[in-house]
């Protein structure tokens, strides 16, 4: 019984943290947060090549295949249904083999901010 509600603490948490980073892109015009910062893709561009280069293509024209199973940052901000709110929660709540790695709140943001940044039709 402990476990189970321990699970369902975790889950909340995580829905908390999504909500609060997607509200956070959305809440005002532009890349602004609610709280008057900047979601900065530079930044999410240094950080993806830091920690996401090992699986992704992260660069915007690269013709390097890490691996043909793993969609590059240009191909996931291609897909017509891509909004800060998903990219969020595959982030937070990563697929299987994604490595755990640990970001802020304000790098999750950054992250967000450079692959929407990679949209066409911006």
């Amino acid at each position: 019984m402990c476990f189970v509600h321990s699970a369902s603490k975790a889950r909340l948490r995580l829905i908390g943290l999504a909500l609060s980073v997607t509200l956070g892109m959305t809440a005002m015009p532009g890349s602004l947060t609610a709280q008057g910062k900047n979601a900065d893709p530079v930044r999410g561009q240094e950080l993806a090549r830091r920690l996401c280069a090992g699986c992704h293509v992260t660069e915007p024209n690269s013709a390097l295949a890490i691996n043909p199973d793993v969609p590059s940052f240009a191909a996931i901000a291609k897909q017509p249904n891509v909004t800060a709110e998903r990219l969020a929660g595959r982030i937070i709540v990563p697929h299987p083999a994604m490595p755990n790695t640990q970001l802020t709140v304000a790098e999750i943001r950054d992250v967000i901010a450079y692959i929407l940044a990679l949209k066409p039709d911006r």
